[in-house]
């Protein structure tokens, strides 16, 4: 990746050469997310666009708000004057922490309105995580809220710029009203100057090229990495995500999502900017809230884990309290989809997406048009170039291979496990700061070695069946396990609420497999138990655990993904005991 360039100036990501191939092979056009925006407020400007959650006092600051493309448009503007203000230009990273609110999405808008790099972080994050991705990112303004769910964030943030901990950080800018001596109050009424926003924009004119966004990757094996992209990018990127679900003006987004990463901003916020259909944000996940906003904003299309999907078939008495007829169409996806789940909420005449994403560009999508039977799209994603029915233009461009880790050869034949990777219009251009090749996720021929281990499956290897993460296949005795694989046989164990499997070295076998478990309330797990309820299963002797673990709960991410290296940290050491 290249990110060059004088403070003033855009960054690009991509060489000229390579960007004027995008647009001669039809991958990108000239919206820009400030061109998108200026659309709508002029063709729809008093049509509502976004919307907060009913609750949202019980986890932000403010009331919850509505606001039409018109009102987005102003808030915009003031947000955007505020900024350079602040002293950002052209380039720089803003970084922002705020949970799912109307200002969310403003601060991006705002940022990329003046040629400015957003950078969002999860709530979740801590004085820790924001001073070491602070640093990497090169924050000058940080923009955020004076609380979140009980923290102050605005004092927090603060406090690390006053302290010099992110050095590049010169000003801190929050909504709300709390604030410490030096933060600035972006409730203000009007900008200090009226007339600095339109003389910054006169001849300026923001390049679908341009670096927009740069948003971290869930740190599930390492620290996060930044994952920069640009217009032309995330135009890309909504092709399936608007494509896939059919979406339009006409429906109403329901985001349950932190937006932040790939789900909630590929999968929500570019939808509705690129459409001009209606968000509405929901943020932290409260079921009844999530039913209430359904059945109250007529949403038509959500998406939700599979465990709450599968619980609401399982409860239709809760469902039936609820009218959920408006909604049309549903995303999910991070596990397999039962044909229960997908077959119950199609004879509701709800359609299920099965989504496989990721920030640097995998983008694989099962839906009704090419994998009808619900038992295979619960399952399989469509290989790309394989010929399978679709309505995504991406699919189209997306080429794909698996190949051996261990000899580097291309796999071919099905039942066999590689490594997926990826050419095409969804790919990101490198992690952030990686220059000269160095920590780069390309190999030697250009292709995205996306860590991501699957097989081809189907009559003609048209599908991809997912198998687990590179990093997380244990290896016993030159055996491969597949941690996710264990963990779904497990989960259905004696007395298990939640498992993770992981890999403990052993100098004999290479490793072995451990079983990390929170058991169920008031309910015992044993070893012993799980071997008996996976030899029950008829599962392969090498697959079976040789060690438990007992904890009262598994680190996660703000994604809510386990955090694997905690475990193998505190737990992998050969010999070593709980």
């Amino acid at each position: 990746m290249t990110a060059g360039g004088d403070r003033g100036r855009a960054r690009r990501l991509f060489p000229a050469e390579q960007v004027a191939d995008f647009y001669a092979r039809g991958w990108w056009n000239q919206d820009t997310w400030d061109s998108l925006l200026r659309g709508h407020a002029a063709a729809t400007p008093d049509a509502e666009a976004l919307c907060d959650a009913p609750n949202r006092a019980s986890f932000a600051s403010g009331v919850p708000q509505r606001l039409t493309w018109r009102e987005v448009d102003a808030a915009v503007d003031r947000l955007a004057g505020a900024l350079l203000a602040a002293g950002i230009e052209a380039g720089d990273v803003v970084g922002i922490q705020l949970p799912n609110v109307v200002e969310l999405a403003i601060a991006y808008l705002a940022a990329a309105r003046i040629g400015a790099i957003a950078s969002p972080f999860p709530v979740q994050y801590r004085e820790h995580e924001l001073e070491a991705l602070g640093r990497l990112a090169g924050l000058r303004v940080f923009v955020t809220m004076d609380h979140v769910r009980g923290r102050a964030n605005a004092k927090a943030i603060a406090w690390l710029r006053d302290r010099g901990a992110v050095p590049t950080l010169a000003a801190v800018l929050a909504y709300g009203t709390d604030l410490p001596d030096g933060v600035v109050a972006l409730d203000a009424a009007e900008p200090d100057d009226p007339d600095r926003l339109g003389a910054y924009l006169a001849g300026r004119t923001i390049d679908p090229a341009d670096c927009v966004s740069l948003c971290w990757t869930s740190g599930t094996e390492s620290v996060p990495k930044g994952v920069p992209r640009t217009h032309g990018d995330w135009i890309a990127v909504s092709m399936t995500t608007v494509q896939a679900p059919g979406l339009s003006a006409d429906d109403v987004l329901l985001n349950p999502f932190p937006m932040v990463a790939a789900g909630g901003f590929g999968g929500m916020f570019l939808p509705w900017l690129v459409t001009g259909a209606r968000l509405v944000q929901h943020q932290p996940f409260d079921l009844e809230v999530f039913l209430g906003q359904v059945q109250d904003e007529r949403v038509t299309y959500s998406v939700s884990p599979p465990a709450v999907l599968t619980r609401l078939l399982l409860e239709p008495e809760l469902m039936a309290r609820f009218d959920l007829s408006s909604l049309r169409c549903v995303g999910s996806g991070s596990t397999p989809l039962t044909p229960f789940l997908i077959g119950g909420w199609e004879a509701r005449g709800v359609s299920v997406i099965n989504f496989f994403g990721s920030n640097e560009g995998i983008s694989l999508t099962g839906y009704p048009d090419n994998i009808p039977d619900p038992a295979d799209r619960g399952r399989y994603f469509p290989r790309p170039g394989a010929g399978l029915p679709t309505r995504i233009r991406t699919d189209q461009w997306t080429r794909a291979r698996l190949v051996d880790l261990e000899t580097g050869a291309e796999i071919s034949e099905p039942g066999r496990s590689g490594e997926l990777r990826l050419q095409g219009p969804t790919v990101f251009a490198g992690y952030w700061g990686h220059r000269d090749g160095a920590g780069t996720p390309f190999d030697a021929d250009g292709w995205y070695a996306t860590g991501d281990i699957f097989q081809y499956a189907g009559d003609r290897g048209e599908y991809l069946l997912y198998i687990d993460r590179a990093k997380d296949l244990i290896s016993r005795g030159g055996m491969k396990i597949s941690a996710a694989e264990v963990e779904g046989l497990l989960q259905s164990g004696p007395g298990v609420a939640e498992v993770a499997a992981i890999g403990v070295p052993d100098s004999i076998l290479g490793e072995r497999l451990c079983a990390v478990v929170v058991p169920r309330a008031g309910e015992e797990v044993t070893l012993a138990g799980l071997v008996a309820h996976l030899r029950a299963r008829q599962v392969a002797s090498f697959k079976l655990p040789e060690r438990l673990v007992i904890v009262d709960e598994l680190p996660r991410n703000p994604s809510g993904k386990v955090l694997k290296r905690e475990l193998r940290a505190r737990f992998g050491a050969e010999g070593a005991t709980p």
